[in-house]
């Protein structure tokens, strides 16, 4: 075999997305590419904010000198200031550029915090459900996912369940808000008792316990809801974001980690992230994302285009008699999977031309998630194929 065993039953676990990418390229062959509705890729169909256009023009008719050399791994000191600016606004701490890594997305933030704080054999709790990347990046660093549920009706935090997952080996917990692929957003007080309850902890089986944060869909929200920053609530807090959703970038890989500055050991954590950044291989964020960020950490998409795609489905979806959670931000909606088995339902609307993941693939069977980062149109002329496949299953009456 050309590649490791494990490797091989990774790439078997993973490929939900894959195949559904390829049964959507298979369908676009067979019929009209515009009657084909793939939900599968959380990939925005939006462009930049017009400042990125903007900063972009700027830099390229007025480049500054050594602008493309290597810099300090943990990134350009303009660029962290600006991200800790923000930060500091958002949490009412004293949050500086020291405390900041620039990295390449979340991904490469993600495991940079992951590099650093593991031991081998100790355990990182999971949230069901949650993006499957989380246990291949786990994994990367010796580490062993634990999964905890949220609450099943809300997709809220389950403070008792994510208790019961800690034991003396647990090292960190990985939260998403808002949530891939939930949509749901952790109200202030959700964080607060998770932070009550792991002081708790922490105590009783003497060893830190990190939250790392994962951000990237932190500026989509809405119906005027908030999504309130950790630091004040966890002192053990890693934020790790990109800017793949907020400024439609995700194939630029910019991103960064940042440690709440009331972390016990924030400037040994500091210096690990710096140092697992560069031994990774990510050695820098790019050079010049990292220019362009600097001036647009208070940018963003227009977030009423996705709340308008959110509604027209949500409201078609729930109206036709499918059940779910209305999202609080992010683009996913997250369906009870009218079938049992939620890979069936999947398969069955493929047969309409209408592409899911199947829940089984973030964790969590009996559930399908529909990803309405894509154009408008494809979601108007898909409701009529959902209402046949409701009509096919018994449930729009």
């Amino acid at each position: 075999m050309a590649i490791a065993t494990k490797i091989a039953g990774f790439i078997e676990r993973a490929s939900w997305i894959r195949k559904m990418f390829e049964e959507g390229e298979r369908l676009r062959r067979m019929h009209d590419a515009d009657k084909v509705y793939d939900f599968t890729l959380g990939n925005p169909d939006v462009e930049p904010p017009p400042e990125f256009a903007a900063e972009f023009r700027k830099l390229a008719e007025h480049p500054i000198p050594g602008m493309h050399r290597y810099m300090n791994n943990a990134g350009y000191d303009e660029t962290r200031g600006a991200v800790a600016e923000v930060l500091a606004e958002a949490s009412g701490l004293a949050v500086e550029g020291r405390h900041v890594v620039m990295t390449c997305g979340a991904g490469g933030a993600l495991n940079v915090v992951l590099k650093t704080i593991l031991n081998p054999g100790e355990e990182v709790i999971i949230l069901a459900p949650y993006f499957v990347e989380y246990k291949f990046y786990i994994d990367n660093h010796g580490g062993v996912p634990r999964e905890a549920w949220t609450d099943r009706t809300t997709f809220q935090l389950d403070i008792p369940a994510i208790e019961a997952a800690v034991t003396d080996k647990t090292r960190a917990i990985i939260i998403c808000s808002p949530n891939n692929p939930t949509g749901v957003i952790y109200p202030a007080e959700s964080l607060r008792a998770l932070g009550d309850m792991l002081r708790c902890r922490e105590k009783e089986l003497g060893r830190q316990i990190f939250v790392i944060s994962d951000e990237p869909y932190a500026r989509i929200s809405y119906d005027g809801k908030h999504v309130p920053n950790i630091f004040p609530y966890v002192d053990n807090a890693v934020i790790v974001t990109s800017h793949s959703k907020d400024l439609a970038l995700p194939g630029e890989r910019i991103g960064y980690l940042a440690a709440n500055p009331r972390m016990a050991g924030v400037e040994q954590f500091m210096e690990g992230a710096v140092f697992a950044n560069r031994v990774l291989g990510f050695v820098n964020a790019p050079a010049l994302m990292q220019r362009l960020v600097a001036k647009l950490q208070r940018a963003s998409v227009d977030i009423g285009e996705y709340q308008a795609k959110r509604d027209i489905l949500y409201n078609g979806l729930t109206a036709m008699g499918f059940r779910m959670v209305k999202p609080d931000g992010a683009f996913y909606l997250f369906p009870v999977s009218p079938l049992a088995d939620d890979v069936e339902f999947v398969r069955l609307a493929q047969k309409h031309n209408i592409l899911l993941v199947p829940g089984a693939g973030f964790g969590a069977p009996g559930y399908f998630r529909i990803a309405y980062c894509v154009d408008r149109g494809v979601i108007e002329r898909s409701l009529p194929a959902w209402r046949e496949l409701a009509t096919e299953l018994g449930i729009n009456k």
